[in-house]
């Protein structure tokens, strides 16, 4: 029974992240037996057996299962030979494997066993960087993992996928999606963050507080600032970059959730990133070229922070509904200054969901996300002027200023077309 090909990529490209995961967290606990790559490749042997039971009959999934056995029990015989130290079973498995990529060929697109076969040959050229990787994460790297994998595989399937609660707005499986979407650029700053280390110039180390969370990252050079003064100008220049990522970040999401009206809501936001990266660079040509050590990062994935986002999320849906079909669409706008005074992604992806449902015109939700900006940025402002003292105050606050300032003239003299 011939199928179509995205429908049998998918069970093996599934089959492929399961079994890196549990592969990683064996490998990173020192498993001699079977780690990142075996345990990839029995998955997906599992799920190739599968697709082949279809055609053959259930005996190929017993047949795989019993190699399976007969794999690891030359891995512990091998184990129990080498004092503990076992050679590990990768090419046992990866025949077995491949034996199943054969047959696949007779029954199924080439394109399917095609990928399949290419997978199994980078799986097993990649041992060293695999190896090094895992070497590398420490426990705190494999909890941010393994919880991101609790937030998306396990919560979002058992989350009720229909409106509840007053307007209709909330639907609890597309605000989880938005906690994922969100929980995974934190993630990917994160990363990032872990592989350049505490040290890294003034440009990498704005990038990586902006993709993790800028307004943290200005509350933290401020701190810095006003111990050493002798660090303010570099640290507004990260401050700066990491708001020039933030409306990156902004128009990211913008991009996700309104797809459709991405290019009608996105010029004015584009103009003041733009204004952001001139101030940032200007910045940057006038400050010391030290490396920058980067504050400890917290763990963008965990559940608790999860759940948080959610809520100001909920929150943010609920009440720009409440406010447009109580007050009228303008109050939508005191919503967004509020809601934006210290995160930017809850009202940002609220308002861009409004206009994918057409609950809002585009040019309503620019004028929300600028405002809801701008509302950051002056509680930046303030909260640099007192935490930096007046190390920050002539520097950070004074750019903050003009970048309001550009904000205001962009909502009164833009197009306001639809």
């Amino acid at each position: 029974m011939m199928q179509n090909i995205p429908d049998l990529l998918q069970p093996l490209g599934l089959s492929l992240v399961l079994g890196l995961l549990v592969g990683l967290q064996r490998e990173w606990a020192q498993s001699h037996v079977a780690g990142i790559r075996t345990f990839s490749l029995i998955t997906l042997l599992g799920t190739a057996s599968a697709l082949l039971a279809k055609e053959f009959g259930g005996w190929v999934v017993a047949a795989s299962f019993v190699g399976v056995i007969g794999a690891a029990a030359i891995g512990n015989i091998n184990d129990l030979k080498k004092d503990g130290r076992g050679a590990g079973v990768t090419t046992e498995i990866a025949m077995l494997v491949m034996f199943a990529v054969g047959a696949m060929l007779t029954v199924f697109p080439a394109q399917v066993s095609v990928a399949l076969g290419g997978v199994v040959a980078l799986l097993l050229h990649a041992k060293g960087w695999l190896h090094r990787l895992t070497a590398s994460l420490g426990e705190k790297d494999v909890r941010a993992i393994m919880q991101f994998v609790l937030i998306t595989f396990v919560i979002l399937p058992v989350v009720p996928n229909q409106a509840i609660g007053p307007f209709n707005v909330l639907n609890p499986r597309e605000v989880w999606y938005m906690v994922i979407l969100v929980v995974g650029i934190s993630l990917g700053g994160y990363a990032l963050y872990r592989t350049v280390g505490e040290k890294a110039g003034l440009l990498l180390g704005g990038i990586i507080g902006g993709l993790i969370s800028s307004t943290a990252t200005t509350m933290s050079y401020a701190r810095r600032a006003s111990k050493n003064r002798s660090t303010a100008d570099s640290a507004t220049v990260v401050i700066m970059l990491a708001t020039c990522v933030m409306y990156a970040r902004v128009l990211s999401e913008v991009a996700i959730v309104a797809r459709e009206a991405f290019w009608s809501i996105a010029p004015p936001l584009i103009a003041m990133m733009a204004l952001s990266v001139i101030l940032a660079s200007l910045m940057l040509m006038v400050a010391s070229r030290d490396p920058v050590k980067l504050p400890e990062q917290e763990n963008p994935a965990e559940l608790k922070s999860a759940l948080f986002f959610a809520g100001m999320y909920a929150l943010a849906l609920l009440a720009s509904a409440a406010a447009k079909s109580s007050v009228g669409p303008h109050a939508h706008y005191l919503v967004a200054a509020l809601s934006g005074l210290a995160n930017m992604d809850a009202i940002t992806l609220s308002t861009a969901r409004m206009v994918a449902t057409n609950q809002m015109l585009p040019s309503e939700a620019w004028h929300a996300i600028l405002i809801a900006a701008m509302a950051n940025m002056g509680f930046k402002a303030i909260a640099v002027a007192f935490i930096g003292g007046r190390a920050m105050l002539g520097r950070a606050s004074t750019l903050f200023a003009l970048k309001i300032a550009a904000g205001v003239g962009v909502l009164l003299f833009w197009p306001h077309a639809a």
